[in-house]
C-alpha cells in the first residue's frame, strides 16, 4: 500500500520517485520574497509551525506560521532555518508563511523500517544527538542504539550517549560495549545534579531522542523545569509508555537548545549505506582504500584492507574495527557486493 503525504505530519517525509510521471517543469516565475524575516522553527503541530523570529525592539518572538504552497511538498520540521512573510508580530490570531527552507547543515533523519522508501528528516541543523537509554528497567535495547548512532554519522551530527538510573545498574557494559569508537558518554541516575550534561549541552542545539521508559521525558523536565513534558511509567513488561507526542526545542537556562522528540520504537536506515557509515570514521575510511572493489567492508568480505589495518595496529584498532562492523550490521545493507 502506498503512503500518501501528510501535511499534518511533524516530519519532512521525502519519496524518491525519479522522473515521475506527468511532471513539466514549472513556468511561472516565483516571488524573491526580499523582505522575508529569518526565523527558526521550534515546534511543528499538524500543519501550523512555531517559528521564532527577532521582535521589533530585539526580544524574540514566536510566530504561528504555515508552509507556502510554493514549496510544493518540501516538509518543515523542528530546527529549520526558514524565512517567512506576512504577519510576523507574534499576535494571536495571526498567520505567517514560510516561502523558503534554508539548506539544512544536518539532519537526523529515518525511515519506518529497513524496506520504507520513504525517508522522514525528524529533525534539522542539530549539533548533536543525545542517545538516551536506561541502564535497566529497560534493558537497553541494544540493537536501537546502534541505529541511532548510524543515523548520526550518516546525519552529520555528533552522537552522545545518555546513560540513565545509574542508581539502579551499572553503565560499565554499555560503556564497554562502545569503547571502540571513542564515544563521549555521560552516567546519570536520578538524585545527582546534572552539571556533566549541561556542560555537553551549552551553546550547541542538541535532540534527544530514546525509546519510552527510559527517563527521555523526566530528564527534559529536569534539564527545563517550565517544559512540562509528560512523563510515564514502565509496564510490568518492562517497555514504557510513550509520553511527548511532538517534537519540541526548548532553551535551557544556561544556554544552548534542547530538541526533545517523541519516543521512536523504529529506527529504520533504508536510506543509509555502508559508505555513509564508514566516512564517519576517518581512520578506517583511509585505510578502505586498499579494498578491493565492491567490498563491503564486514569480516566475510575477503581481502578486506580494514583486516590488515586492524592487524597492524595496536589493540584499539581491532575494537574500533568490531565496534564499526556492528554498526554495520545494523544498516541491512552490507555483505560481499553491497
Amino acid at each position: 500500500m502506498s503512503r500518501r503525504h501528510d501535511s499534518r505530519s511533524d516530519e519532512d517525509d521525502i519519496r524518491f520517485r525519479p522522473n515521475p510521471r506527468g511532471s513539466r517543469p514549472r513556468t511561472r516565475t516565483r516571488p524573491g520574497h526580499e523582505d522575508a524575516v529569518p526565523g527558526l522553527v521550534i515546534a511543528v503541530d499538524r500543519g501550523r509551525m512555531t517559528v521564532r523570529v527577532e521582535g521589533t525592539e530585539g526580544a524574540p518572538v514566536d510566530v504561528t506560521a504555515m508552509r507556502a504552497r510554493e514549496l510544493g511538498r518540501h516538509g518543515v520540521v523542528v530546527g529549520d532555518r526558514v524565512r517567512l512573510v506576512g504577519d510576523t508580530s507574534g499576535r494571536t490570531d495571526t498567520l505567517a508563511r514560510i516561502v523558503v527552507i534554508e539548506e539544512r547543515t544536518t539532519s537526523l533523519r529515518r525511515t519506518a523500517d529497513d524496506t520504507d522508501p520513504t525517508e522522514r528528516i525528524v529533525v534539522a541543523n542539530a549539533d548533536q544527538l543525545v542517545i538516551v537509554t536506561s541502564v535497566t528497567h529497560p534493558e537497553p535495547a541494544l540493537g536501537f542504539l546502534d541505529r541511532c548512532l548510524v543515523a548520526a554519522y550518516a546525519g552529520g551530527l555528533q552522537p552522545l550517549l545518555c546513560l540513565t538510573k545509574t542508581d539502579l545498574g551499572s553503565p560499565r557494559p554499555l560503556l564497554d560495549r562502545y569503547a571502540g569508537l571513542d564515544l563521549d558518554a555521560v552516567a546519570l541516575d536520578r538524585e545527582t545534579p546534572l552539571d556533566p550534561l549541561l556542560e555537553r549541552l551549552r551553546d550547541r542545539m542538541s535532540v534527544l531522542v530514546g525509546q519510552s521508559g527510559v527517563g527521555k521525558s523526566t530528564l527534559v523536565n529536569r534539564l527545563v523545569p517550565d517544559a512540562f513534558r509528560a512523563t510515564g511509567d514502565v509496564t510490568k513488561v518492562g517497555k514504557g509508555r510513550h509520553t511527548s507526542s511532538s517534537a519540541v526545542l526548548l532553551d535551557l537556562p544556561g544556554g544552548g537548545m534542547v530538541i526533545d522528540t517523541p519516543g521512536i520504537r523504529s529506527f529504520g536506515l533504508a536510506h543509509v549505506t555502508a559508505d555513509d557509515v564508514l566516512a564517519a570514521f576517518d581512520d578506517l575510511e583511509e585505510a578502505s582504500l586498499a579494498c578491493p572493489p565492491m567490498c563491503g567492508h564486514t569480516a566475510e568480505d575477503p581481502d578486506c584492507a580494514l583486516d590488515a589495518w586492524a592487524a597492524a595496529g595496536p589493540p584499539a584498532r581491532a575494537e574500533r574495527l568490531a565496534s564499526f562492523r556492528r554498526l554495520l550490521g545494523a544498516v541491512g545493507q552490507v555483505g560481499p557486493g553491497y
